[in-house]
């Protein structure tokens, strides 16, 4: 299966996955989906109903806002052609899209482009105002924010703020390479069917 942007809530609760490939697919079950057989429980994204492509989605964000961002790196993924990949583990609280979110995919010889030019969501809050997590998989290689003045690129940002960086006043110029993004709402009731994922714009397959 393609990598995507996932929605989860816990055990029981309803989720909602859009997966981002050569179409975009919306499924909506009950329960945590079952490991497959031979996997080990340290490998992530765990929960995630469908093993990433080892082609990864190329993101980029004009203008974004989130309470924080922390990084785990050294995280073992695997790959839905059997592989795995090292890698880091970005966990970001109420996250939403000010402007021109951009996803693109290169996979057997096609091109997959979601362009949303204006405001989107990732997972900022549900309908009873509870924040929510977004999780991606990956490499982000900048973001920026300002602190009097702009600082850019995540090593840098991790240097500045430790661990855990703030993203209240905004952050720009996002670009990483991303194998999966999951959005999880940990307040959610059994009977809601919110859907934290919003990206309102246009969907493009091409061909050489």
């Amino acid at each position: 299966m393609t990598p995507g942007v996932v929605r989860t809530r816990p055990t029981r609760a309803l989720a909602v996955t859009v997966a981002l490939a050569l179409a975009v697919v919306t499924a909506v079950w009950s329960g945590q989906p079952s490991r497959a057989a031979g996997t080990t429980a340290a490998v992530e994204p765990l929960g995630v109903p469908f093993l990433p492509s080892p082609d990864p989605l190329h993101v980029t964000i004009a203008s974004m806002v989130a309470v924080s961002m922390t990084v785990q790196k050294n995280v073992t993924i695997r790959l839905s052609d059997g592989t795995t990949r090292v890698t880091n583990q970005y966990t970001f609280t109420k996250l939403k899209i000010r402007s021109h979110m951009n996803v693109s995919q290169r996979a057997a010889g096609h091109t997959v482009t979601i362009d949303v030019p204006g405001e989107g969501s990732l997972g900022g809050y549900d309908s009873a105002g509870k924040p929510e997590t977004t999780t991606m998989w990956g490499t982000i290689s900048n973001v920026c924010v300002r602190v009097l003045v702009k600082i850019c690129g995540v090593q840098g940002l991790l240097d500045f703020f430790g661990s855990l960086i703030p993203l209240t006043a905004g952050a720009e110029d996002f670009a990483g390479d991303i194998y999966a993004i999951r959005t999880v709402d940990d307040h959610a009731a059994l009977d809601s069917t919110d859907n934290p994922v919003h990206l309102p714009g246009t969907i493009t397959v091409t061909t050489p």
